[in-house]
């Protein structure tokens, strides 16, 4: 049975989606746009299912919660890379091949079926099949990954991430010499027009989203750099498209490379989320969690190092 919760709105003009969010704190703004796109908010009794929808003073809003689905994401016994971990929430190394969350194709061997296993209490947190996910990365993309244990931790990290307080640092070889020591590349993402598998830069007008990736060389190896990036949004394989489109895709990208290769056997494209830096949302303290590289990203960039003395 639904859980109902009734507001009457004190400040006028404003969208529905943030005056559910600043009359309900305990949900997120996801969650909130989600319970909306359903027909679970009436707003002066009428169904609502427009997040936009402007709102006056005065205005009654109803709240239809639905009792949580039970999870149908089984724990499995998966080992973790921990760098961090209290009661509220825990950062993992995530290792090439391990998808995050469930999805068609990979029901199982996933990061919430390792969680799940390793803490007893997740059930529920941030949505049905992936429970206290904050962010996500590529299956074959490695590196820190936070995760929250309680609804509050929950909220509080995705805030951070929205409003991008929380630091995500990550390192990728390229093939080739970018223009430059650093840079920013500064064009729209969108769902590929052919493979819909795949993302590209695609216009606003047709659908594109403001994607903004922050580059720095750390390093260069021959015929290929290490660069250094830091996200100012966060889309769909967002590092991936854009070194793509400056015409220097990840070493390892199976999907944007064209099919370059090194002559090497590789666990997945050379990306990693090197450093997650984010404030503790019960004590506030700044928290830096460091992911060494894996194994054989170290080793091909020490032979690429000898390759290029």
């Amino acid at each position: 049975m639904s859980e109902t919760q009734k507001v009457a709105i004190a400040q006028g003009k404003q969208r529905l989606d943030r005056a559910l969010a600043q009359a309900f704190p305990d949900f997120s703004r996801s969650r909130l746009q989600k319970l909306i796109e359903q027909g679970n908010v009436q707003v002066n009794e009428d169904i609502c299912t427009n997040k936009k929808q402007g709102i006056e003073a005065g205005d009654r809003l109803i709240l239809s919660v639905p009792p949580l689905q039970p999870l149908s994401v089984e724990p499995e016994a998966i080992p973790l890379d921990i760098l961090y971990e209290d009661e509220h929430l825990i950062i993992v190394n995530k290792p090439a091949g391990l998808v995050v969350h469930p999805a068609p194709g990979h029901e199982s061997g996933t990061l919430v079926n390792a969680l799940l296993a390793h803490c007893d209490h997740l059930a529920g947190i941030g949505g049905v099949e992936r429970p206290g996910i904050v962010h996500r990365l590529d299956k074959d993309t490695t590196g820190a990954i936070v995760v929250a244990k309680n609804d509050f931790a929950h909220q509080h990290l995705q805030k951070q991430i929205q409003v991008k307080t929380a630091k995500r640092e990550y390192l990728g070889l390229i093939y080739g010499v970018p223009k430059g020591v650093e840079g920013i590349i500064d064009r729209p993402i969108g769902r590929h027009r052919v493979d819909r598998k795949k993302m590209a830069v695609v216009a606003v007008e047709k659908g594109g989203r403001t994607a903004i990736t922050h580059w720095q060389l750390e390093e260069r190896l021959g015929n290929y750099s290490l660069l250094a990036f830091q996200l100012e949004t966060g889309r769909t394989h967002q590092i991936r498209v854009h070194c793509a489109a400056m015409g220097h895709p990840i070493v390892g990208d199976p999907m944007y490379s064209s099919g370059q290769s090194l002559g090497v056997n590789l666990s997945g494209q050379v990306l990693h989320a090197r450093k997650l830096t984010l404030t503790h949302p019960m004590t506030g303290e700044m928290i830096s969690a460091i992911a060494p590289f894996p194994s054989d990203f170290t080793k091909l960039l020490a032979e690429l190092r000898n390759r290029s003395r």
